[in-house]
């Protein structure tokens, strides 16, 4: 299992406890349009992405950031720059 693998697996533990409608994850899960997640919902899961992986995603990264894969290839991106 690569690390990138390892970070979905994390990323869909963390989605679980949000994803009140049983959507099922996969890299082209949307957040807004699968999830149908609102800003506050948002706001808490990306600060518990925060403190699992220990980074920081800014507000423009997080405008960015659509789907399951993208959050995935983010927070690989910002550990390795780490």
């Amino acid at each position: 299992m690569t690390d990138r693998d390892q970070t979905y697996d994390k990323v869909v533990q963390l989605i679980a406890p949000f994803n009140k409608k049983g959507v099922a994850l996969t890299e082209a899960t949307t957040f807004a349009g699968d999830l149908e997640w609102d800003s506050l919902v948002v706001m808490d899961f990306v600060a518990n992405v925060e403190d699992e992986f220990d980074i920081l995603i800014t507000m423009n990264m997080q405008a960015e950031i659509e789907t399951v894969g993208q959050l995935v290839d983010a927070i690989e991106t910002l550990r390795a720059d780490a």
